[in-house]
């Protein structure tokens, strides 16, 4: 087969910089990368002065494995809402990488004997960790990454909200004791660690992804290596920072919860790297495509938490003051940059224009500002590439016939500010409309029927989150049953965005099929064997076969 890399890095320089799947950020965003004096940086001015309570300084290591260090390029975080640097980190490198496995495979031997609920006491010990630094660290994530503090906030506490879950499920997740057809014989399944889990997450949630993936996988019994979005390093280095706390507090392996920020590099040689157990990969489609391809070729797992293309259909019974406030939520929240963002209104014409005038409505009164700012609901896109696919897509909707309702326009201001944006008048199949754009971007589409809504909202290529409004149960029935949504997430007179960590998170189609979080995702972390047992003298065959006798 021709080997998929060149199109892999590719990839890495192209798409996933410019969006929330980010791999690695590299040429159009050499800002970042750009190494400055540390005198320039925002931590070292008073009013940023609270980093340093979270292990941060102006220059940082990217590479813990047990010890702090990085040998790769040094990177510059910067701050989205004003476009200034924050601290600096050295990125790890090949040689980085193959230590941290090999150190990494060392404390999963440790760690594996360790028994299941006791894992889940010091998974429990991370969460109260994270606790004492909630408010510092839902600041740090919405300086980095841009969101609005009560988000930031938000996205630490759904880490903690899981670790409790892991806590629980420590004592809870069992294989089954089945019938034997034979006597003196037992039947039944044993769930074991798979080994190394690797975890590549992306910018627009730096902290919760993480959470999910490393709290249940070490309930599980693995040890994690974590190569987090090259635009958040400090997140990642702070949530390390805390992780380290907890693991030397209980005389364990640092290397448990391993970490290695670094480019195209480090992420190819977790998708071909046989000591990876387990790849989970947030981020696009296509180079979600390409690593998943490629763990399969050395048949590894891979979880894939990819994009999403997703709805809200309204009926013409639905209680419009809900659809409104859900709307406002799911396309403006965290500037359009969630995997599950609203991007499609799918409007039976009964309510389509009452629908489009109120949001309008509700659009203007969202305050804009410093994401850290109290009152402020509306923050900056992550990076000027945000920008960029955002102007692109109102260009291209304005050429395909589509009529700008609200916003549009890109801010003259520090920072990275665009307006939130509403689009009407386009068909439903319009190439713009079933293009993913990661930005604070919804079309309004206006349907004839319930049955024709269902049709558009499963006629794109991705399948994560879904929402319908309408007070008939019947439709209800209908919209969760066989012939309703194929999406993974079906909600209905809720939003698309904002679900619960007790359910299983993930879509079907291009988003990849993975599930993260609740219900039985653990599974995805373990490997099952069918044991069975012989306690008795003879040795009856299945199925009754007779063999030499």
């Amino acid at each position: 087969l021709t080997s998929p890399w060149p199109i892999f890095s590719t990839c890495m320089a192209t798409i996933l910089r410019v969006t929330r799947q980010a791999l690695v950020i590299r040429s159009s965003l050499s800002h970042h990368y750009r190494p400055l004096s540390s005198g320039n940086m925002l931590i070292e001015q008073e009013k940023y002065s609270w980093l340093k309570q979270l292990g941060l300084s102006a220059e940082n290591k990217g590479v813990f494995n047990g010890e702090w260090g990085g040998r790769g390029e040094v990177v510059t975080s910067m701050c989205p809402s004003n476009g200034e640097p924050i601290a600096m980190v050295t990125q790890g490198n090949m040689e980085d990488y193959r230590d941290t496995v090999q150190k990494a495979k060392a404390a999963w031997d440790v760690w594996a004997d360790v028994p299941a609920p006791k894992r889940g006491e010091i998974v429990r010990q991370i969460g109260h960790a994270l606790r004492e630094k909630l408010d510092l660290l839902g600041g740090l994530v919405s300086l980095e990454m841009g969101k609005i503090k009560p988000e930031g906030v938000g996205e630490v506490q759904e880490y903690i909200d899981v670790c409790d879950y892991a806590v629980g499920l420590s004592r809870m997740f069992a294989g089954r004791v089945l019938p034997s057809e034979r006597p003196g014989h037992a039947l039944l399944e044993q769930w074991n660690p798979l080994g190394l889990v690797g975890i590549i997450t992306a910018f627009n949630f730096p902290v919760a992804v993480y959470g999910w993936n490393s709290s249940i996988a070490l309930t599980c019994g693995n040890a994690c290596i974590w190569k987090g979005a090259p635009t958040t390093p400090l997140v990642s280095v702070a949530i390390t920072k805390i992780l380290q706390s907890v693991f030397e507090a209980n005389n364990l392996p640092g290397a448990i919860c391993s970490l290695v920020q670094g480019g195209a590099d480090v992420g190819q040689a977790m998708a071909t790297d046989t000591n990876i157990n387990l790849l989970s990969f947030t981020g696009s489609t296509p180079v979600g495509n390409i690593v998943g391809t490629t763990v399969q070729q050395r048949f590894g797992k891979v979880l894939l938490e990819l994009g999403g293309n997703n709805a809200i259909i309204v009926l013409d019974d639905a209680d419009l003051d809900m659809v409104v406030r859900s709307a406002l939520f799911a396309c403006v929240g965290t500037a359009g940059q969630r995997c599950t963002t609203t991007r499609r209104l799918i409007l039976h014409e009964s309510v389509h224009d009452e629908v489009v005038a109120r949001l309008k409505k509700a659009y203007g009164q969202v305050p804009m500002g410093d994401p850290l700012d109290d009152g402020v609901l509306y923050g900056p896109m992550h990076s000027q590439q945000g920008v960029d696919l955002y102007n692109k897509a109102i260009a291209d909707a304005k050429a395909q016939g589509g009529k700008v309702e609200y916003g549009g326009k890109a801010l003259d201001r520090p920072g990275f500010f665009v307006e939130p944006t509403i689009i009407s008048g386009l068909p439903h199949d319009a190439e713009i409309v079933h293009r993913e754009t990661f930005a604070p971007i919804v079309y309004a589409l206006k349907t004839k029927s319930m049955e024709e809504a269902i049709a558009w909202n499963n006629e794109v290529k991705q399948g994560l989150s879904s929402s319908i409004f309408t007070g008939n149960l019947e439709n209800v029935f209908k919209w969760i049953g066989p012939k309703g949504s194929d999406c993974g997430i079906v909600n209905v007179n809720i939003p698309t965005s904002g679900a619960e960590i007790g359910g299983a998170f993930g879509g079907e189609k291009h988003t990849g099929g993975g599930r993260e979080s609740g219900s039985d995702a653990w599974k995805q972390y373990m490997r099952r064997a069918t044991c069975t047992i012989n306690y008795g003298k003879e040795l009856p065959l299945a199925q009754g076969i007779k063999f030499g006798e």
